[in-house]
This record gives structure tokens, C-alpha cells and sequence, in this order.
């Protein structure tokens, strides 16, 4: 070998390392720049002002912009399927409810993501209970009552807004041996009036939502029942550890303070930090239980 090979080896060695010790440092200063956070459900639902209360705080830690795009739709596919595709440079990132990860392989005959490989999970950041109400002056304060005037009617309506809600509904239609006809929302706003006006029965809805509507006195909540999926922080496979563990940081960071927890009880929710191992695993045991569950509801796959 001569000189110049020798040089030559040495050259493309030292531009190897530098181009390594380069994208290492890059991804350990992530972020440099603005994060697009996906959220499969519309601006100004329970989801939503759930999300964005975790978004701002990540901007507040990270020092840089964060913007919510709103993609609602098909359990959220449309949302997941963006980030699936996505670069994974930690710049798209997912936030999504186990009732639509868990739920989406016993839904969809042909699902626009895979969960466990698709994605790479930061962690959990809050619980979401979905409550059942009515409207204000109806005559029923319990569960009980209701399901006794229901089963004596010979129709009955019900409002739901997204996937989530109808896999409640049907899961407490199933418990309570009772049937009725689903009227489709876009949103719970949009369902109000007739919550309000008695056109529905009764509506299970998110509580992020609902608790306002309740302190207000606009609705009444019927315990006994709730459907309490848990909300996680995914990003593309493939995306660098040392970025997911930076959000997984962060989370722990933000759902251990005393504000975040008051912030929590006052839409219906209780923080939630799994680790992303943790959540990963959850993951796994979620799917399993919705099986069955999906199946007693009678849910069909589209």
C-alpha cells in the first residue's frame, strides 16, 4: 500500500466519523426546529383541548414551536397513517388514545397502521373517562334509572362523535341488554342542543369535554359507568432512541407537577406516565383485552 492509499484511508475514515459524530450531535440537540404533533380527532373536542394542554407545556420545556394538526377521521387512521409515513427525525409525532391503537387491528379489515410496528412509543401522559350524561332536569339521577326507562321504550336515542364513543356505547348497550338508534355527531359541541332538549336519551361522552358542560350544569352524569382509554406519545420506527427518550423525559417531567394534575381533574382526566417501555407493553395487553370486548359489543369490521 502507498502513500496515497494509506492517506486515502485515513480521509474517508476521519469524513466517516465526522459525518457520524454529526448526526449523533444533531439528534442530540433535537429539536431545532418547530414539531408537527398529530391528533386524530377536530379542534375543540375533549382530545383536543387534552392535547394541547401537553403541546404548549412541550414547547415551554423545549423552547421551540409545536404545531397541532388536527386530522380527524377513520379512528384516527388518517392522523396515525401521517405519522407512520413521516421522516423519523422526531419532527412528526403522534398522540393517540389506546382505544384507537388497541382497538384499530379488531375494527378495520385492512388498517392503515400497525401500532406495535409502525411506531415507537415516548410514553403516557393521561387517562381520559368517558362519562354517560343526560340532560340537565331529566328526571333519572342513576344509571339504574335510566336503563329501567330505557328498556320500557320503544325507541331510543343515542349521540356518539368518534369510534372511541360508539365502542363505549356498545359496550354498555351490551351490559345493559338495551338497543336504540346512534345518532352520528361530528363533534360533542355539535351534539349539545339535543342532549339539552331531551331529542337523545343519552350520550357517553369524553370527559375532557363533558366536565365543563356538568360544573355548568349544562349536562347531568350518571355514575356507574365509564370507558377510560389512556393516551401515549408515538413516533415513526425508526426514529433515533436518544430523541424518544428527550420526550419520554419530558412527559415524566410534565404529568408529575401538581398543575398538570389539577388541570387533569378539571376536564375528567388523571395523569397517566408510563414509560415508553411500559406504555409498549400495555400496548400489547390493550390489544388482547379489546378483542373480546369488541366481539360481546358486536362491533362489525369495516
Amino acid at each position: 500500500m502507498d502513500r496515497r492509499q494509506v492517506l486515502g484511508g485515513l480521509g474517508a475514515g476521519a469524513l466517516a466519523l465526522t459525518l457520524t459524530g454529526g448526526t449523533a450531535l444533531a439528534q442530540a440537540d433535537w429539536p431545532t426546529r418547530a414539531m408537527q404533533i398529530y391528533i386524530g380527532f377536530p379542534a375543540g373536542s375533549g382530545a383536543d383541548i387534552l392535547g394541547r394542554y401537553f403541546t404548549n407545556k412541550i414547547a415551554e420545556i423545549s423552547g421551540r414551536p409545536v404545531v397541532v394538526e388536527n386530522r380527524p377521521g377513520a379512528n384516527s387512521n388518517i392522523a396515525a397513517g401521517l405519522v407512520k409515513n413521516a421522516k423519523p427525525d422526531g419532527y412528526s409525532i403522534l398522540f393517540i388514545a389506546s382505544s384507537n391503537t388497541a382497538a384499530n387491528p379488531h375494527l378495520f379489515k385492512q388498517p392503515t397502521f400497525d401500532a406495535v410496528k409502525d411506531f415507537v412509543s415516548a410514553g403516557t401522559f393521561a387517562q381520559i373517562v368517558f362519562v354517560l350524561v343526560v340532560r340537565p332536569d331529566s328526571p333519572f339521577q342513576t344509571i339504574d334509572d335510566l336503563v329501567k326507562n330505557l328498556r320500557g321504550k320503544q325507541q331510543i336515542r343515542y349521540g356518539t362523535t368518534n369510534q372511541t364513543a360508539i365502542m363505549a356505547t356498545e359496550m354498555f348497550k351490551t351490559m345493559t341488554g338495551t338497543q336504540g338508534v346512534n345518532v352520528g355527531y361530528r363533534t360533542a359541541p355539535d351534539a349539545m342542543p339535543d342532549v339539552t332538549n331531551g331529542t337523545l336519551d343519552y350520550m357517553i361522552m369524553d370527559g375532557t369535554f363533558a366536565a365543563g358542560q356538568i360544573r355548568a350544569g349544562r349536562l347531568r352524569a350518571l355514575k356507574g359507568y365509564d370507558f377510560a382509554p389512556w393516551w401515549g406519545v408515538y413516533f415513526p420506527r425508526g426514529t433515533p432512541d436518544v430523541i424518544v427518550k428527550k420526550m419520554e423525559g419530558w412527559l415524566q417531567q410534565i404529568t408529575k407537577t401538581e398543575e398538570t394534575a389539577k388541570f387533569l381533574e378539571s376536564v375528567g382526566a388523571i395523569p397517566n406516565s408510563d414509560t415508553g417501555e411500559q406504555a409498549f407493553k400495555r400496548l400489547l395487553m390493550e390489544i388482547e383485552r379489546m378483542g373480546p370486548i369488541i366481539k360481546a359489543a358486536g362491533i362489525e369490521m369495516q
